[in-house]
């Protein structure tokens, strides 16, 4: 006779916790309506409990982390996201609402804690039965109660395996992100301008080093509401605390509404303001508080070893030669950042496509340097040889490259006429990744450097950071992408998300920061 073929073995029904004394039995009363109904649906409760336990503790961050709404593309988030309890489905908060109405699933599973949500609570209920299997999860990394306990030898017994590199790096994670100061800023009302600046010096390494190192001695400080003081505390509440909530970046608005100062009156207004503006308000306040005490005077070679000055300022050199007698006039003079227009290289481009078959006018990066600073223009000046106005031309080069370069694409220009007003550029510029800037300063005049290798790294720039502006010229807003070690996540107030290179180098750049590699 045939041996009889094995047949799996039926499922064991799942079995709610038994009460305990001076303990409910049950986390809420939806838990328990759940949980009443019948045993197939306790079944599937806590198997699919269970597999979203697993998903969250036993494989990588970003598979709980990215939230699959139905009507849009996955996303992946810094903040927690949600675990459907009755569906494969992975929410973010301001989704979650919407899919318990649309299919009355009322349980989730926090992302980052295991913890069960009760819409109608609308509250973590910590049920005794699923709280039970999150702690064994955590503790012994199974739901068993049945472990087997290994003997002494087998307990310390070497694994040859687990010394190599493979299975140390297959089985090592990375830091959390409270290491790398990803975290958003809540919008104060039309603040976003002021957030995506924030995000860009909060992800500047050099700017990170010199606060993290105590480079402004805060504890010292004795003047009132000091700006650089409450950056200080900003990069300390993202470097230093496990949070990943929005920040509110109240000392850094009061430092500019307290300030005396003409030209921080409009940033105390609820409208939208310019980002480029900001930058320039916050590196100039800063360079006062920990430099000099000087305001670096426009056209000027001022120098100062503050932070700012180390981080962000360059030398240009323009070069005037006289076309009656050759003379040659050098001035030098500092820049934060390199304003490129964008309207005159717009219209050519416009003008020189206009026979061409119709498509997207865009242009590069390097074609904005080049216009204005490897072309020479055509001026007037007094020529000291020639003691008169003579007809001469005009060439800027960078005399000293800084080591984190901020460029800003002039997107916002102001129309002269009958009815005067600002105007916005919407035109594509395609920037890279990597960014040489050796052709542009003035040792690329001086003879041939292609073959120059040491020369070329030493002017060479990685991507940081890029500020954006969406929408209209009055009612947009202001995103950020800023690069952490080698991925890039894109700061919308405070909404963190995870973004890919394409995503970033596709954006409509409105600044764009810049770090030497020698520094990365």
């Amino acid at each position: 006779m045939a041996a009889r073929p094995a047949t799996p073995a039926s499922p064991k029904n799942s079995k709610v916790k038994a009460p305990q004394p001076g303990q409910p039995q049950y986390g809420c009363e939806h838990v328990q309506r759940l949980f009443n109904q019948d045993q197939a649906t306790t079944n599937t409760s806590i198997q699919h409990y269970k597999m979203i336990l697993r998903s969250i503790f036993d494989t990588t961050p970003l598979i709980p982390q990215t939230a699959k709404p139905m009507d849009s593309a996955a996303v992946t988030i810094l903040t927690p996201t949600y675990l459907c309890l009755q569906c494969p489905s992975t929410l973010t908060e301001e989704d979650r609402a919407k899919h318990g109405h649309k299919k009355a699933h009322r349980f989730y599973v926090d992302s980052r804690s295991g913890g069960v949500y009760c819409q109608m609570c609308d509250d973590i209920v910590w049920d005794p039965t699923f709280e039970e299997l999150r702690l064994r999860k955590i503790g012994t990394g199974t739901f068993s109660t049945n472990r087997k306990r290994k003997n002494e030898d087998e307990l310390f017994a070497a694994d040859p395996s687990k010394e190599s590199p493979q299975y140390i790096s297959t089985n090592t994670s990375i830091a959390s992100c409270k290491a790398n100061g990803l975290r958003g800023i809540y919008n104060a009302g039309a603040t976003c301008y002021q957030n995506v600046v924030l995000q860009s010096f909060l992800h500047n390494p050099v700017l990170r080093n010199f606060y993290l190192s105590d480079g402004h001695q805060s504890s010292n400080c004795e003047i009132p509401h000091c700006l650089s003081c409450a950056m200080d505390d900003m990069f300390q509440d993202f470097y230093a605390l496990e949070n990943t909530n929005g920040y509110t970046a109240a000392n850094i608005l009061s430092g500019f509404w307290i300030s005396d100062k003409k030209a921080f009156e409009n940033l105390v207004t609820t409208k939208e303001q310019d980002a480029h503006e900001f930058f320039q308000f916050l590196a100039e306040e800063l360079h006062e508080r920990n430099g000099d005490g000087k305001k670096p005077e426009t056209g000027s070679e001022h120098s100062c070893n503050c932070i700012i000055h180390q981080t962000f300022y360059g030398k240009l050199q323009s070069t005037t030669t006289c076309q009656h007698c050759g003379g040659v006039t050098n001035q030098v003079q500092s820049f934060l950042d390199l304003s490129l227009p964008l309207e005159n290289l717009t219209q050519k481009r416009g003008k020189k496509n206009s026979g061409a078959a119709k498509g997207p006018a865009h242009m590069t990066l390097t074609e904005c340097l080049d216009e204005e600073y490897i072309k020479s223009d055509k001026c007037e000046y007094r020529c000291h040889n020639c003691n008169s106005m003579q007809q001469a031309r005009r060439q800027t080069a960078i005399k000293r490259l800084p080591n984190v370069l901020s460029i800003q694409l002039k997107r916002f220009e102001f129309k002269q006429g009958r009815n005067e007003r600002a105007a916005k550029i919407d035109t594509p510029v395609h920037f890279p990744l990597q960014l040489n800037m050796l052709p542009y300063t003035n040792r690329a005049r001086g003879g041939d450097v292609k073959d120059n290798y040491e020369l070329a790294r030493s002017c060479t720039y990685d991507l940081l950071s890029v500020v954006v502006h969406v929408g209209e010229i009055d009612t947009g807003h202001y995103v950020s992408y800023c690069r952490v070690g080698d991925q890039w996540f894109q700061f919308n107030d405070h909404k963190v998300e995870l973004a890919q290179k394409s995503d970033v180098l596709g954006a409509k750049a409105y600044l764009l920061f810049y770090i030497i590699r020698s520094l990365t």
